[in-house]
């Protein structure tokens, strides 16, 4: 493989050239050892699903001044939550780029300090990509990285974390999105085990139930925990819990058991699937029947 001087495989096409000759960079492209993601870059076609080669090739096609942004910059930064293929850039409110296939461009004003290099990539802060996420990006994806952004984090921290996103959102020249991502900022609480057990949260509060605590403990009269719920209405003993593939693969037996020990113990315990997620209709009924009951006891 061509050393491309460390630039995750992607250079300009001048410099490709420069460094093979125009006929071997040629051959390389008809032979598909290379590929040209977009006109003017080049990089090595094993590489070319690499968010980093392609983050590195979108700066070279975009030129200077340019930051790596929006879900590209929260991938990045290590938020698994966001799954778009396309490669984010912003180019301040001077410069008129074009989005391309897979390229979005968006315009901004930023400042040295709104950017940091992620190895080697010009890439937006945590904060700021938070921020325009949440106004602009998908809802309840941008809920759910939010809340893994926060997650694993002392509570200072998610504090502090807030309280910069927050900064952000309000300090924002494009006013769209920010009742929304104000809104969001309120709910989310980095507690949540995973994306889909945010998007969870988002959809019930949305349908009109009480904000449910996160990862609600179960304890004996003595203290000790037995159980952790992933969302939980403690005053009216229900409980929500997600059933992902992989986690809950093979434990059926063991999660009726459970279920079971909690209804002698009073809770409602609805289960949700990740085919719930696309279509929430079942479980939300299922909730506000057992809210039903609650009321009624």
């Amino acid at each position: 493989m061509i050393d491309w001087g460390g630039r995750h495989g992607a250079v300009s096409r001048s410099e490709a050239d420069k460094v093979l000759g125009r006929r071997l960079v040629l051959e390389g492209l008809a032979s598909g050892v290379l590929a040209q993601p977009w006109r003017g870059v080049v990089v090595h076609a094993a590489d070319s699903l690499k968010l980093t080669t392609r983050a590195q090739a979108a700066l070279l096609v975009v030129g200077e001044p340019a930051a790596l942004s929006g879900a590209t910059a929260l991938a990045l930064h290590g938020i698994s939550a966001v799954d778009d293929t396309s490669i984010h850039v912003t180019v301040p409110y001077s410069r008129r780029i074009k989005s391309k296939p897979g390229l979005i461009t968006h315009q901004a004003d930023f400042e040295p300090s709104d950017v940091v290099e992620l190895d080697g990539l010009v890439t937006f802060s945590l904060d700021l990509a938070l921020a325009d996420f949440l106004c602009d990006g998908h809802k309840r994806t941008a809920f759910a990285a939010l809340d893994e952004a926060m997650r694993g984090l002392v509570p200072d921290h998610v504090r502090a974390l807030r309280a910069n996103v927050r900064d952000r959102v309000v300090d924002r020249r494009d006013r769209r999105g920010i009742h929304r991502a104000l809104m969001l900022l309120d709910l989310a609480t980095g507690k949540a085990d995973s994306p889909p057990e945010s998007i969870i949260r988002l959809v019930v509060v949305e349908a009109g139930f009480p904000v449910p605590e996160a990862q609600y403990e179960i304890t004996t009269i003595g203290g000790r925990m037995l159980y952790v719920l992933d969302m939980a209405w403690p005053s009216r003993r229900i409980a929500l819990e997600y059933d992902g593939f992989a986690s809950h693969e093979g434990r059926r037996d063991y999660d009726s058991e459970r279920d079971a020990r909690m209804a002698g113990r009073g809770w409602i315990t609805i289960r949700v699937s990740a085919a719930d997620l696309r279509e929430p209709r079942r479980f939300l009924a299922e909730l506000s029947r057992a809210f039903e009951r609650r009321a009624v006891a």
